[in-house]
Formats: C-alpha cells, structure tokens, sequence
C-alpha cells in the first residue's frame, strides 16, 4: 500500500518564486470527498491524473495514495462530473539545501493570496531544512486541505489565522 508523509507550511514571503527550478500550473476536482477519504481529479500543464486518498490515523502527517495518469481528455471530461470548486494554483518546486524538495502551491480564484508549502518525507521522523519561506505548520489543519479548500475557500476565513 503507497503510503504518503507529508508536512504542510504557510509561506511567508514569495522567495520561493526566485529559488524555484520548476513550476507548473494545476487544475484539480473532486469526484468525491468525505470522511477524509477523497477522488481526485487533476491536470497539471498537460498531464492528468486520477488520486484516491484514504484517511489519515495520526493527525493528517500520513494516509493512503494512490495515482495513476489519465490521458488529457478524460481528464478534462472528469473535471466537468467534479463537485463544485475547482481548485487552481501555480505549483512551484524548491530544493532545499538538504536535498528535500518543497512544493509550494500559490492558489488563485477564492483562494487568492494563500501560499502553502508541503514537504513528502520517506518516514515520520525525517529531519529536514526548512528554506527561509517556510512559516508555520498546518500538518492536520484541515483548513489547508484542497478538498475543504474547495468547499470553504481561504477568502472565507482568512482574517482568523
């Protein structure tokens, strides 16, 4: 079973932009999304993917993941069988000094102004450099999930963090 690690940041700063050596555009749905078990539906530039996750039992640091690539068409057909809001963001790729790599995602639309990092570990317990853009955890806060993102947009609750 792929198991994903995974550790979520606010960013501070748009330093990561600069420090980036990659970045793609993202287009994501879900098909389904309930009990912290999610299909996903995405398009990175022009690539789709199809993403089951299952649900985390230690405070969302780790869940279930499976995916798989999707040919482009369908991938937009799917898009379009989505519960309402899709989510869209700029995702740009950062190499720390250490070697590990961050994905920070910029979000547009109702989620305009929220930048959040997310590191993959191999284990739990993997230490790693936190680039000087890196803020406060939210690892667990399902405020930051793309799936409550969609439902309950950063515009809505961005005054209380």
């Amino acid at each position: 079973m792929a198991q994903e690690i995974e550790r979520k940041f606010l960013v501070e700063g748009d330093t990561y932009k600069v420090l980036a050596f990659d970045s793609s555009r993202i287009s994501q749905g879900y098909i389904s999304s309930g009990n912290g078990r999610t299909v996903r539906v995405r398009i990175r530039d022009e690539q789709g993917y199809l993403t089951i996750k299952g649900p985390s039992a230690d405070g969302g640091l780790s869940r279930y993941e499976f995916e798989t690539k999707i040919d482009i068409a369908d991938a937009r057909d799917l898009l379009q069988l989505c519960e309402p809001g899709i989510i869209e963001k700029t995702r740009y790729l950062v190499r720390a000094a250490d070697g590990h790599v961050f994905e920070v995602d910029e979000f547009y639309g109702d989620n305009q102004g929220l930048v959040m990092a997310e590191l993959e570990l191999r284990c739990a317990e993997e230490g790693f450099e936190k680039p000087e853009f890196i803020g406060k955890e939210v690892t667990g806060d399902r405020r930051f999930y793309n799936s409550h993102l969609r439902k309950y947009p950063f515009r809505l609750w961005k005054d209380s963090i």
